[in-house]
């Protein structure tokens, strides 16, 4: 099965309902499965006067609450309506992240086809337990959690419903370290839960999602933006359309490159081996009628005759014929 591949256009539109819809074209452009936002009603998100995270200070150059940056790039569920329809008339998915419960149930009745909880979420109670009893795929995302918080996650969902569940391994941090990835993890959250596992990567470059994938992941998230130049709190630790695609084209040749997992010789292989693997042939002439013995025969590169494994059942051997030097011995 091909890894799922979301392009996380977030809150890069700079709330903007043409930027969104350039998104949208460009992800799947880029060839991107998905093409997920954010949505929220700010008074309903959070409390006034709270402080931007340290990287939203940076990234944003504004010296503004969390509540007025997250107003001032809020779109209205008019606009989402929108941009799913464009979605859908381009032939992309579009998905949204619900930020509290109204938006989550908003994008419910839009259509989404899983619910991705951001990290922000984990042990939310009242919210996840609306979560469990929507009967729909859900995306849990782990940052900033232990895996306690996710047991206890899991456990409200599952216990409102919830069946189906993947987990994204998530280090929140922008851009994350490379020493703060520990994809590890990802393998780690697989073996505990039982659960798919995919990676949300905040990392710069492709490296890192790209090698989630060889470590098994079944579902990769990665900050998507039209020009990392771009005024906003995410658009630097996100990839611009071309280093997406490049993303892209590299995980689906890792897929292939993954294989079944069965070791046998592949048709290219078995043709080279004509060639290259080591036969029996005489080392001196050979009489017919006499026995084979080691000093006899010895193993070369030939495209005709036994091959070496059978050096054993050769020796002892009575010659059917007359061998000269280098000749196969059949």
């Amino acid at each position: 099965m091909s890894t799922l591949i979301i392009a996380e256009a977030g809150v890069n539109h700079n709330g903007s309902v043409a930027t969104a819809k350039e998104l949208c074209l460009s992800a799947k452009e880029a060839g991107a499965d998905i093409v997920k936002f954010q949505t929220w009603v700010t008074e309903k998100l959070i409390t006034p006067g709270v402080k931007q995270a340290d990287y939203q200070i940076i990234n944003t150059g504004c010296n503004e609450t969390q509540f007025q940056m997250l107003k001032r790039l809020e779109l209205s569920y008019e606009n989402f309506t929108e941009i799913k329809t464009y979605c859908d008339k381009i032939g992309i998915t579009f998905a949204s992240t619900a930020d509290e419960q109204d938006s989550l149930d908003f994008l419910i009745r839009l259509g989404i086809p899983f619910i991705k909880i951001g990290s922000g979420e984990i042990c939310n109670v009242p919210y996840l337990e609306h979560i469990g009893k929507q009967n729909k795929p859900i995306i849990l995302s782990t940052g900033m959690a232990s895996t306690e918080d996710i047991a206890f996650s899991l456990h409200i969902l599952r216990s409102q419903g919830a069946v189906d569940i993947s987990l994204l391994h998530c280090t929140t941090s922008y851009p994350c370290p490379f020493d703060s990835v520990n994809l590890k993890a990802m393998q780690t959250l697989k073996n505990k839960f039982g659960l798919p596992v995919g990676y949300s990567d905040h990392t710069m470059g492709i490296e890192v999602p790209i090698s989630a994938v060889a470590l098994g992941a079944t579902i990769i998230e990665k900050h998507f933006t039209l020009d990392k130049s771009l005024p906003g709190p995410d658009h630097s630790t996100s990839l611009e359309p071309y280093e997406f695609k490049q993303m892209v084209n590299s995980i689906r040749n890792i897929e292939k490159a993954l294989g079944n997992g069965k070791k046998v010789p592949t048709k290219e292989e078995i043709k080279i081996s004509n060639v290259v693997l080591k036969r029996i042939v005489a080392k001196k002439s050979i009489k017919k009628g006499s026995i084979i013995k080691a000093e006899d025969i010895c193993t070369k590169r030939n495209d005709k005759g036994l091959l070496a494994k059978y050096w054993e059942k050769i020796i002892g051997t009575v010659a059917t014929k007359d061998y000269s030097v280098d000749d196969c011995i059949e």
